[in-house]
């Protein structure tokens, strides 16, 4: 498969992304993974998971990640599907690869998630033989966990969530390459916020900008619910959404939005300034967040682990004085179905895994440093997708740095 987005659409002139492959190549996975661990099935509700094993693209709620929509998997045979009324009669004519569907009510009332669970739930896990076995949860409210002791007493409630990361982590060739295509999507989408900055404009018309170059090309979203535009003072510290501030001469702008292709993300970030520098800060803390990045593109390989790159980054920020500056946060994470997962680059909390990179990952790498009380702000947050080869990382997201900035 080639390394570089060819092209949105399927044609008939060249081989493009097998998406039937890449569906049928994660459930597979999935279903090695639970007959690795012994799992006899798998009940989902996040977003996430829900996509991975059935493709489900549908109208999603503000402030709900879990529990619109969910999908039951056995070691063998096709997902099983929960879905909204809403979605039943068009995701019953175009997804064949679905075994079942169950039209499920908003999973809130006690009495109505008890239902379901008794009529459906329940009554899928006997018929394979599950209702008194293993099996894999991943998100769920109280009332769904008082429905399943109710009616399906005798199973063994196992971890789902972690099961699905692990298989999610290494990325299969065709999920690669609809990251290539989104982080191509995600260059113009920044391409044109970049474009958009200028002195008397606001941050939320900036943010228009890139909403209307994103949803021209096809994406389904970006990889945050509202783009996150931040200029001068408000990303030192960082206001994590556009606001209705007026960018100013001498302000740093940082731009982070991306882009949903097929249900994958390109995670890209870039901050340029309006003119010249207010202050010999916000060159300082520009350069050594680019740094920062070059650094990570140039170690992040196989063999190492997600710790050595975090210690790598803090060493050129330490050499520039800035390491007390990093925001409280990781410095990258994983990324592919879903816009943040783990493994975490550079965890700041207790109890982060270290883990060794392998070909195949997939890292949104995304340092972030900030100077209060500096004229125009000094936050600046690079970032880029990086795919862990076998040999040098490959880099997907390609939109260029502000080279004023960087003295060149």
């Amino acid at each position: 498969m080639p390394n570089y987005a060819r092209g949105l659409y399927a044609v008939d002139y060249e081989a493009r992304v097998d998406l039937e492959k890449m569906r049928r190549d994660r459930v597979t996975r999935t279903q090695a993974a639970m007959k690795k661990e012994g799992m006899d099935a798998l009940v989902l509700w996040s977003d996430t998971n829900v996509r991975y094993l059935t493709s489900l693209r549908a109208i999603m709620l503000q402030y709900r990640s879990s529990t619109q929509y969910g999908v039951i998997l056995f070691p063998d045979g096709k997902p099983i599907l929960f879905l909204s009324g809403g979605e039943y009669a068009r995701a019953k004519e175009v997804m064949p690869w679905i075994a079942e569907f169950v039209v499920i009510p908003i999973m809130e009332e006690p009495a109505m998630v008890e239902i379901l669970t008794e009529e459906h739930t329940a009554r899928i896990l006997r018929d394979h033989r599950a209702d008194r076995g293993r099996v894999g949860f991943d998100w769920m409210t109280v009332p769904q966990l008082n429905a399943y002791k109710k009616a399906l007493p005798k199973i063994a409630m196992a971890d789902g969530e972690t099961l699905m990361q692990g298989v999610r982590k290494i990325k299969l060739p065709e999920e690669v390459q609809c990251m290539r295509e989104a982080s191509a999507i995600a260059d113009a989408v920044t391409q044109s916020a970049l474009d958009a900055i200028h002195p008397g404009v606001k941050e939320c018309e900036v943010a228009g900008e890139a909403m209307r170059t994103m949803f021209r090309l096809g994406a389904e979203f970006g990889h945050t619910t509202s783009p996150f535009v931040a200029s001068g003072e408000r990303m030192a510290p960082p206001t994590r959404f556009a606001t209705d501030k007026i960018i100013r001469h001498g302000d740093i702008v940082f731009i982070d939005i991306g882009a949903c292709y097929c249900g994958y993300f390109g995670d890209i970030g870039r901050a340029a300034i309006t003119d010249a520098p207010r202050h010999p800060m916000q060159e300082k803390v520009y350069r050594t967040v680019h740094e920062c990045l070059m650094t990570a593109e140039r170690v992040m390989k196989a063999g190492r682990t997600n710790n050595d790159v975090a210690a790598d980054i803090r060493k050129v920020a330490k050499k520039a004085g800035l390491d007390k500056h990093f925001i409280n946060l990781f410095i990258g994470h994983g990324v592919g179905i879903t816009p943040n997962e783990p493994p975490y680059i550079g965890e700041p909390q207790k109890g982060a895994e270290e883990v060794e990179l392998e070909p195949g990952m997939v890292f949104a790498v995304e340092p972030l440093i900030w100077v209060p009380d500096i004229p125009g702000g000094a936050g600046v947050r690079l970032e880029d997708t990086i795919v862990v080869t076998k040999g040098d990382p490959e880099v997907l997201t390609r939109t260029g740095f502000d080279t004023r900035m960087l003295g060149k």
